[in-house]
């Protein structure tokens, strides 16, 4: 008979929460939650459906924090149906293989931080810390109304989170070799650059926009940022859109290019945006920029107790030396750090992440199961 945690993994899975809907899984979360004394609150944020669900501490002291495990519960869209070896939203366990959309991002992550709480509860009776959930349906989507919007509401409360685990799929090869303790900001540029628009056939009579953007469009793609920092990986530009023209016999009056910056600690977003906008402006192109920031970059100190606790955890479970990383996309993580809160994110392995037939195996969500209880141990024992 499959883990608790596999079972609700499973549970988690058929429920087609396609971003921005919840589909019932913060109602399948708070159901659990509210017998192990969690305040349960479901908070409405335009479309989005957030979770919150608070449990205090036994017993209060001048060391009492909170511990916070961050999750999302919608899922990318599954891509072509037909291309699955089996349908996406069953759910179906085939050689210890858990297959569905939402096994390892994150799901999986969600029912194992769910059933460590369980546990961790039930063999410890009074406990000197409080707990809570924060749930989201929109971390797969625009990120507007989910976490973004919930730290003001929280802050509005006096809610000050001192520890937060997000169970985003963090490990490569092999469950916790590999965690995050930070990310890169990201900064994405929506341009458009104007020309004249006219016939192929006489040139003379327009402006080719696709022409004009050619060589400005290169010199920013060239742009050579940095090699790193101490804590991060080198930022990096990527074009990734690019469309213009409307018919072969037409010069085309227009392009609109989008591009996304990955950038570290070395960079502010001003600094990167005026540098962008000097090339555009010294190119003599006419164009319009357009800039859209979802986060800045944010680090927790390799020193900090939830770091300590989750890397000994790792250690105690597996043998392994986890890798410290602040690779990777974005998370959560970026409007939960700037409270001052310490952030790691441990969960499955990434793999097969937004991908037809994602999966994971139940061996690995039990083991990532263990690890969070232990890093509850460690944490709430001082490591």
């Amino acid at each position: 008979m499959s883990s608790p945690t596999v079972q609700l993994t499973q549970e988690l899975v058929r429920c087609e929460s396609i971003t921005p809907l919840d589909a019932n899984c913060q109602t399948i979360l708070a159901d659990r939650l509210a017998p192990l004394g969690f305040v349960i609150e479901s908070v409405q944020i335009e479309d989005v459906l957030n979770l919150w669900a608070f449990r205090p501490a036994d017993v209060k002291n001048d060391k009492t924090g909170l511990l916070c495990f961050a999750g999302h519960t919608d899922v990318v869209p599954t891509g072509p149906l037909a291309q699955w070896d089996v349908p996406p939203f069953n759910a179906e366990i085939i050689d210890d293989v858990l297959h569905g959309r939402g096994t390892a991002d994150m799901k999986g992550g969600l029912a194992a931080m769910l059933t460590a709480v369980e546990k961790y509860l039930e063999t410890n009776k009074t406990i000197e810390h409080d707990l809570a959930f924060l749930v989201t349906s929109d971390e797969e989507g625009p990120s507007q109304f989910g976490v973004r919007a919930m730290m003001p509401w929280l802050a509005a409360r006096e809610v000050k989170i001192d520890w937060c685990i997000i169970g985003e799929p963090s490990s490569a090869k092999h469950i916790g070799d590999v965690i995050r303790i930070g990310r890169r900001g990201s900064l994405t540029g929506y341009l458009t650059i104007k020309g004249t628009q006219g016939h192929v056939a006489y040139p003379d009579l327009a402006d080719n926009a696709i022409s004009k953007s050619l060589q400005v469009i290169q010199e920013i793609d060239n742009i050579a940022w940095d090699k790193g920092s101490e804590n991060f990986p080198p930022t990096s530009l990527q074009f990734a859109e690019i469309h213009s023209g409307e018919a072969s016999n037409i010069i085309p009056g227009e392009l609109k290019a989008t591009f996304n910056l990955r950038y570290n600690d070395a960079h502010s977003f001003e600094k990167i945006q005026d540098h962008i906008e000097e090339i555009l402006y010294k190119s003599e192109v006419s164009y319009m920029l357009e800039w859209h920031l979802s986060g800045e970059p944010f680090l927790t100190d390799k020193s900090a107790e939830l770091i300590q606790a989750t890397v000994k955890a790792i250690k105690e479970c597996t043998g392994l030396d986890t890798d410290c990383s602040t690779g990777g996309g974005t998370s959560d993580g970026r409007f939960i750090a700037p409270t001052g809160t310490q952030v790691v994110e441990l969960g499955l392995l990434n793999h097969s992440i937004h991908k037809i037939n994602e999966h994971v195996r139940t061996s690995e969500l039990d083991e990532l199961h263990n690890l969070y209880i232990k890093t509850i141990e460690n944490l709430f024992s001082g490591v």
